[in-house]
């Protein structure tokens, strides 16, 4: 379902390089708006959308019925389908698809486009809307959605002309799938839905204006190709544009060439292995010690497709002081936005990172190149003495960071990890093992909580063969558990490790650094024990796994993890629930507090690097 390239068709016409989907031609038929739609999906190569039908929508779920390509999977609710279709986005590459009504179908939306618009996830919204004639009266289930996500979409359109309905079908895909990609609004007005029209394939895009630039600049190129080429202090800041832009095979190839050090943000984690000798880890507020020092320290930062979010920089004015930047990207609103950079390049890493080789190549050959040997002893005294690591927890608990540990040493790189927010995605982050792109799936810029299932349920269908563990907290699992009952109907067999320590962990332990631990609205109660010894469980996860027709399991002891692992690793048919009752103590480390330098990292609670030790 990637877009097509120009190319000629059945009948001998050439297809517009800009259609996404296959590329078939349909001779005009005469059909309803809401057949229109289905027939476009088609067209566009759709197999599986998510979804929730009502009063607005509903005439477009008839013909769904008789389509024999869209598969519609039906949600318990519109955040979960939207969630849905972006993990199923980030394990293929492909646009996904989620359906809702008007009103409060369409803002349980806002949310899921939120997170992708932020993380640049390709997604189409499909959106019922009230009559065209009653639009602006307030209408039952009436909701300006085109209003409301203007903000938080790539784009959003109003269909009030069934004739419309192909054209913009096409031109949404096109938006959501080329350039930085991101989530596109299409809300059809029910009166458009029932309209007579006439269907034909392909239709002619037009989007004046819409022309992003692909190939980078040549001089900024090899501008960027004599910095590296001079640089002693060098590393490669990768974001997750990488992965984006299918660059990172390109990508492994003009780092081993240029050896310098390769820091993935939480977007990228995955787009340059970890096992990789020049991998330093995951950079910012708890990213590796040495991925920081490095940054920091460096001379020369090689930004590709990373934003220098306030995640990574900490305090921007105090972030890589003596540092110049190249700064490639695909949307040049970025370059410059926070950080100025010295060379900008404006493109596809896909078509930018092998130019930037060629051209390196060329320098070195002709000038030779800088030796950075002692910047990499610096770093590596940084690995070797800071790593990653926890404590045993003092209340005999399991230690969060080993299930995760060992969820990763049983399923391996080949499996999906998609984690929840808060300390469990930082853990998941740390301590798996990334070894291939589109193996992680989080909600990276908006943190939203209840990502983990239902982002889990979309990979698994766009990944069936792969195995995928939802990795989640007490409290983000309680958001979306719902859709359990979908997993379970559509045989769609998800692991899900509830990381339960009985609060809202990361916000608990902020309150324990910076709030003299006064724990106010932190504890859920999921897993207590009370007065007299009895363990007070609300709710307890594995009666409400066996409600929703999963299995449910439970961990308490550290000696059980494995069998637990592998008793769920041997259960394919349908959904299974880990409930890992861990230390509530456990703290995420290392850490930057906010709105302080990176410099000031600290590896453990009030303990910071010593960074000018003699090497």
């Amino acid at each position: 379902m990637l877009a097509s390239k120009a190319s000629s068709s059945a009948a001998g016409t050439t297809v517009d390089p800009r259609l996404y989907g296959p590329g078939r031609t349909v001779a005009p038929v005469e059909v309803t708006g809401s057949q229109s739609i289905i027939r476009s999906l088609e067209e566009l190569g759709v197999t599986d959308v998510f979804g929730i039908p009502g009063g607005a929508i509903l005439p477009t779920y008839d013909p769904l019925m008789d389509s024999d390509q869209v598969n519609h999977i039906l949600v318990r609710h519109e955040q979960g389908a939207g969630h849905a279709a972006q993990g199923y986005a980030m394990v293929t590459g492909e646009v996904g698809v989620c359906i809702a009504t008007s009103g409060p179908g369409a803002t349980n939306l806002v949310t899921p486009m939120a997170d992708a618009h932020m993380d640049s996830v390709p997604m189409v919204a499909i959106t019922g809307q009230v009559n065209a004639n009653v639009i602006g009266t307030d209408a039952f289930q009436e909701a300006d959605i085109v209003g409301i996500s203007t903000p938080i979409t790539k784009h959003s359109f109003l269909v009030t002309d069934a004739d419309q309905i192909p054209k913009v079908m096409a031109e949404a895909f096109h938006l959501a799938s080329t350039g930085r990609p991101g989530p596109v609004l299409v809300d059809v007005t029910k009166s458009a839905q029932v309209a007579k029209t006439t269907f034909s394939w392909p239709p002619k895009i037009e989007l004046n204006g819409y022309r992003p630039v692909t190939r980078g600049h040549s001089k900024q190129i090899r501008e960027a190709a004599k910095l590296i080429q001079a640089a002693s202090r060098p590393v490669f800041y990768i974001g997750g544009g990488m992965i984006k832009a299918n660059a990172s095979e390109e990508f492994h190839a003009l780092a081993e060439t240029v050896g310098a050090p390769v820091v993935t943000t939480l977007m990228a984690r995955g787009a340059f292995p970890d096992s990789h000798e020049q991998n330093l880890g995951m950079p910012g507020m708890h990213g590796t010690v040495s991925a920081v020092a490095a940054l920091q320290r460096s001379d020369l930062l090689i930004t590709l497709g990373a934003r220098f979010d306030d995640r990574v920089t900490g305090q921007l004015e105090t972030f890589a002081p003596d540092a110049k930047v190249i700064h490639a990207d695909i949307d040049p609103a970025e370059i410059s936005k926070n950080r100025a950079a010295d060379v900008p390049i404006v493109g596809s890493l896909k078509e930018i990172v092998p130019e930037l080789g060629f051209a390196f190549d060329a320098l070195v050959a002709k000038h030779g190149r800088t030796d950075i040997s002692g910047w990499w002893k610096q770093l590596n005294r940084f690995r070797e003495t800071y790593p990653l690591g926890y404590a045993t927890p003092e209340d005999g608990k399991i230690a969060p960071q080993q299930v995760i540990e060992k969820i990763n040493q049983a399923s391996g790189p080949e499996a999906v990890y998609v984690a929840g927010v808060g300390q469990h995605q930082m853990w998941s982050a740390q301590f798996v093992k990334y070894e291939r792109p589109r193996q992680w799936l989080n909600s990276g810029g908006l943190g939203t909580m209840g990502y983990s299932v239902p982002a889990a349920m979309g990979a698994q269908v766009g990944n069936p063969d792969r195995v995928v563990w939802a990795i989640d907290g007490d409290g983000c699992f309680q958001m979306t558990n719902q859709e359990l009952a979908t997993c379970a109907i559509n045989k769609i067999p998800i692991k899900v490790a509830v990381i339960n320590n009985s609060s809202l962990g990361m916000v608990r332990q902020w309150q324990t650094l910076f709030y003299e631990s006064r724990y106010s609205n932190t504890h859920l109660n999921t897993s207590v024990t009370a007065e007299g010894g009895e363990v007070v469980r609300i709710p307890d996860f594995v009666k409400l796994a066996e409600a929703y027709g999963c299995v449910g399991l439970r961990c308490e002891r550290p000696e059980d993890i494995d069998a637990v692992i592998a008793e769920a690793m041997a259960i394919n048919d349908r959904p299974v629930v880990i409930d890992f009752v861990v230390s509530r103590d456990s703290m995420v480390w290392p850490m930057v507090p906010a709105g302080v330098s990176n410099s000031d990292i600290q590896f453990a609670h009030n303990l910071t690097p010593q960074w000018d030790e003699e090497d």
